[in-house]
C-alpha cells in the first residue's frame, strides 16, 4: 500500500517524472541506485534477454509476471508492468491478468488494445473499451493503477482522431493513466494531452524524434517511460564490444565498461527497508 500511495503521488504532483524500464533484477537495482522513483517492466527488454519475440504469443503471462516479480523484489520502488494485451481477447482474460499481477506486488500495469493478429492488429473499439472497463473493475479491488494503451501508431494506423477517441473512452471507463505509444511528434503529444484529463504516459527512445523532459512536461505529459530502449542501449554496447574484438582483435571497449566494484555495489546491495 505504501508503494501504491507513492506511485499515486508521483502522478498527482506538479511536473513530469521519468519511469525507466529495467528488464531484470540487476538493471532494476542500478536504476534504483541512480535515484529513479518508480520502475516499469519492459516486455521488449525481457524478450531480448531470453531470445524471444516481444509478443504475447511468444512470452507467456507466467513469464511476464515472474520477471515482474523479480523486479518488484529487487528494490523498494513502486513497479508497474507491461501486461501486453491481457493475454487474451476477452475481458475475462484482462481481469485474470490484473488479479495475478496485483498478487506479485505490482502497483500498476498496462493493458493494450493490440490483438497480436497482423491481419487485424487493433481490437474493435467497443471490445477494446469493454476490456479496459473489466480491467479497471478488477484493479479497484487492489492497490493498483491501470494504464490503458491505444496502439494505433505502433501498428501503422496513424489515425490521431481514433487514438484520442479510444483514450477518451478508456478514461471514461476509469483508467488511471492513458498511453498512446509511437505518437509522431510533439504536436500530436500535445493534442493527446489536451484531449484527456487523466495523466498521460509518453515513451521516448523509440524510432523518430525525441524530446527532453522539460519539452514533454510543457506539452502536458505526466509520465515518461523508455520502453525497451535502455535494454537496446545495453545490447548496443555489447555489439560494439564484440565487433571490436572480432574485427580488430582489440579490447579498448573495456575502458567504457562499468567497473566490477561499481556493478557489485549496485547489484549485490539489497534494497533498504
Amino acid at each position: 500500500m505504501d508503494k501504491y500511495q507513492l506511485f499515486q503521488q508521483l502522478h498527482l504532483r506538479t511536473g513530469a517524472f521519468v519511469i525507466p524500464n529495467p528488464w531484470d533484477a540487476g538493471s532494476a537495482r542500478i536504476l534504483a541506485a541512480l535515484g529513479y522513483e518508480a520502475l516499469a517492466t519492459s516486455s521488449a527488454g525481457l524478450a531480448f534477454s531470453i531470445g524471444q519475440q516481444d509478443s504475447a504469443a511468444c512470452i507467456s503471462r507466467e513469464a511476464i509476471l515472474q520477471n515482474a516479480q523479480d523486479i518488484v523484489n529487487a528494490t523498494n520502488l513502486p513497479v508497474s508492468a507491461d501486461l501486453e494485451n491481457g493475454f487474451g481477447p476477452d475481458p475475462e482474460s484482462c481481469i485474470k491478468t490484473i488479479s495475478l499481477a496485483a498478487k506479485t506486488g505490482l502497483v500498476g500495469g498496462s493493458i493494450e488494445d493490440a490483438t497480436g493478429d497482423p491481419n487485424n492488429p487493433i481490437f474493435d473499439f467497443n471490445l477494446a473499451v469493454e476490456r479496459i472497463a473489466a480491467a479497471v473493475e478488477e484493479s479497484r479491488k487492489h492497490p493498483f493503477m491501470l494504464t490503458a494503451r491505444a496502439e494505433n501508431f505502433l501498428h501503422g494506423k496513424h489515425d490521431l482522431d481514433d487514438t484520442i477517441r479510444r483514450l477518451q473512452a478508456f478514461e471514461k471507463a476509469g483508467a488511471d493513466v492513458l498511453y498512446a505509444p509511437g505518437l509522431t511528434d510533439i504536436a500530436a503529444i500535445r493534442t493527446v494531452c489536451a484531449s484527456v484529463t487523466r495523466p498521460v504516459n509518453v515513451v521516448m527512445g523509440l524510432s523518430g524524434p525525441t524530446y527532453s523532459v522539460s519539452e514533454l512536461e510543457q506539452a502536458g505529459v505526466k509520465r515518461i517511460s523508455v520502453g525497451g530502449s535502455f535494454a537496446r542501449a545495453a545490447l548496443g554496447g555489447l555489439m560494439r564490444a564484440a565487433r571490436e574484438v572480432k574485427d580488430h582483435g582489440t579490447f579498448t571497449y573495456a575502458k567504457d565498461a562499468l567497473s566490477s566494484s561499481e556493478a557489485e555495489k549496485y547489484i549485490f546491495t539489497p534494497p533498504k527497508n
